[in-house]
């Protein structure tokens, strides 16, 4: 995390991680029995690791509730990038012209950590791929938005943003999936996963709750 986000996180001492302003965050809690409903709803810092993050994978039906990047610390998050519902975030939004060779406008992400930089690195990669892999891409379906996660009353990460959904025609998602056990699917093409990856950016594809349209700024998940 301190190599991750310059920003921020000043240093750790096996215990605590501590912030620039002075902020002390514990990094375990002490609990090592959550179930995966705990882990998702009351993380503590460990446990934003719980899950190996398959960096340079082939996409593929992921473990039962291996969902690497969806246990989020709340209060880290807010202390990096402000609280939207405080009106924190917008200060730092950052407009970024979204893959402009194929007409596709602009989105809007946080200047914090990089963000704003790394997607626009990524929009200039993007942009030089095919013709037929920028349809998957345009139009974008949204950067910033100060919401909670679909179902849950927790923060989304479209509103401290870092995260982007790429177009719905090709998006799959687990709450589409019938029946109660999700079956995993998926039509964006790699390329376009591995140039996010690249920048700092997870995919929502390599979740068991997959959310393929879906990436967000979490290197300290990709070794950066």
């Amino acid at each position: 995390l301190v190599l991750a986000y310059p920003d921020s996180p000043a240093s750790h001492d096996g215990a605590f991680l501590v912030l620039k302003d002075g902020t002390r965050f514990p990094i375990s809690d002490g609990r090592t029995d959550k179930t995966f409903k705990e882990l998702l709803e009351s993380p503590d810092i460990d446990d934003m690791f719980y899950a190996r993050y398959p960096a340079g994978a082939e996409p593929k039906q992921p473990d039962e509730n291996s969902d690497p990047g969806r246990a989020r610390f709340e209060p880290l998050f807010a202390a990096m990038y402000g609280d939207c519902r405080k009106n924190e975030v917008v200060k730092n939004l950052r407009t970024v012209k979204w893959l402009p060779k194929h007409g596709g406008g602009s989105v809007k992400a946080t200047t914090v950590n990089g963000v704003a930089d790394a997607l626009e690195r990524v929009s200039r990669e993007l942009d030089d791929l095919a013709d037929d892999v920028a349809t998957y891409l345009v139009p974008a379906a949204g950067t910033y938005n100060c919401r909670y996660i679909a179902g849950t009353r927790r923060p989304s990460m479209h509103g401290y943003g870092v995260a982007i959904d790429i177009d719905t025609r090709y998006a799959d998602y687990w709450r589409w999936s019938p029946g109660e056990t999700p079956r995993w699917r998926n039509r964006i093409p790699v390329a376009i996963v591995r140039i996010f990856e690249k920048h700092g950016f997870i995919w929502g594809g390599a979740w068991y709750h997959y959310d393929t349209m879906h990436f967000e700024y979490r290197p300290e998940l990709l070794g950066r």
